[in-house]
């Protein structure tokens, strides 16, 4: 298996407390991002302290109440499953504090990791707060909802969006990169993908490689599968009759998002719709 690829592995923290993903600088590639999917069930509490890292809460599903010990956050969280499509509640807490949360309902959580120096404060960033955008053209359409961006300056280092890609679409694409600290055309920043799919028995395709092929993986993804992109392009391919739904967590020495398109394939952007 590719080791770009992970595979669920659930583990049983407590009882009602199952760490679904664990993406760390230990066991991955990456140094600027780790990732966390934490599955509780009802009235299940996880807690943890923040060295020199901030995090985003996603509530993915279900309900939630989030605290940093010194506000108190009730109620969050929008959906039953990411593919009712609508935006969801998030928390930002920053490095050297502590944060519980509490599960309301059956809940689902993606907890995103990147290193920072600089304190900032606890936000809730509600669904509401979340722009939406509709990108792409012909067989290259997506719908986005942007919950900690770049234009955003709550975060140090994070970046975190959520992607839908509908039957027969492509994503990422045309193919784009952004592995080179060579402001203002580009800017590194790592990435991983969260999937799911609507059905659940579907799959995506998922390539990753450089313009050298010295790294070149072309992955089959599932639901629940997350994706490490170190460096590279990194295209997502939708087959007929399946939604595909993913998280992105990025960052990098630059809280900056610039993008370089392959310029083998950039000639898609010229067509007329």
């Amino acid at each position: 298996m590719s080791q770009l690829l992970q595979k669920p592995k659930e583990s049983e923290l407590s009882q009602g407390i199952k760490i679904v993903h664990e993406v760390t600088q230990e066991n991955s590639p990456l140094k600027y991002v780790e990732f966390k999917i934490v599955d509780l069930a009802p009235g299940a509490k996880y807690e943890e302290t923040l060295g020199k890292k901030e995090c985003c809460i996603v509530a993915l599903a279900g309900k939630m109440n989030v605290t940093d010990k010194e506000q108190t956050f009730n109620n969050i969280g929008t959906r039953d499953s990411v593919f009712d499509k609508i935006p969801t509640d998030s928390v930002y807490v920053s490095n050297d504090r502590s944060f519980e949360i509490e599960a309301v309902s059956q809940a689902r959580i993606a907890l995103c990791y990147s290193p920072s120096e600089k304190q900032l404060p606890t936000k809730l960033i509600k669904a509401s707060d979340n722009g939406i955008e509709n990108r792409g053209t012909r067989n290259n359409k997506r719908l986005v909802h942007n919950i900690l961006p770049d234009s955003d300056p709550s975060a140090n280092s994070l970046l975190v969006v959520e992607v839908y890609t509908e039957s027969a679409n492509w994503s990422s694409y045309p193919p784009h990169k952004h592995d080179r600290d060579h402001l203002p055309e580009e800017s590194f920043l790592e990435e991983t993908y969260y999937h799911e799919l609507n059905p659940r028995q579907g799959f995506v395709f998922q390539r990753v490689y450089t313009d050298d092929r010295s790294l070149d993986e072309t992955m089959t993804v599932e639901n629940g599968d997350v994706v490490l992109v170190p460096e590279g392009y990194h295209p997502v391919g939708v087959p007929e009759g399946y939604t595909s739904y993913y998280l992105n967590v990025m960052a990098g020495p630059k809280r900056i998002w610039k993008f370089h398109n392959d310029p083998d394939h950039e000639w898609i952007l010229e067509r007329k719709s």
